[in-house]
């Protein structure tokens, strides 16, 4: 398996519009061959002394961490389903950095290889 892994911070005032984005994001991503596509909310991610989550994305007192992951069956398809994905034009309202619902500058994010799975 391929992880594609992601932390965001993410305004408490913009989280229903990151919910929506996040839908129609997973719907698209699916459609072009995720196996799956999960985003959650920080619950339990204490500020650490040295790292943590909020000091990765530099989080404000007004952000929520939000942490997400692509599922792939291999780097090739990821790969591949990154570029589809990239390419759909139904994204194109979501990358515009002034209209996202959350800082992209200090988003978080990268591919994985499988070690351990059960």
């Amino acid at each position: 398996m391929y992880v594609d892994g992601f932390i965001t911070p993410v305004k408490k005032d913009k989280m229903a519009e990151y919910k929506k984005m996040a839908r129609a994001c997973g719907k698209i991503w699916k459609e072009y061959g995720a196996l799956q596509y999960l985003e959650a909310v920080a619950d339990d991610v204490p500020y650490g002394k040295r790292t943590s989550f909020p000091r990765a994305v530099k989080l404000q007192d007004d952000e929520v961490v939000v942490f997400a992951y692509v599922l792939y069956i291999n780097r090739k398809e990821r790969d591949r389903i990154m570029a589809a994905v990239m390419a759909d034009k139904r994204l194109a309202k979501y990358m515009d950095p002034k209209a996202m619902p959350f800082d992209g500058k200090r988003m978080v994010w990268g591919g994985f290889k499988e070690i351990v799975s059960f």
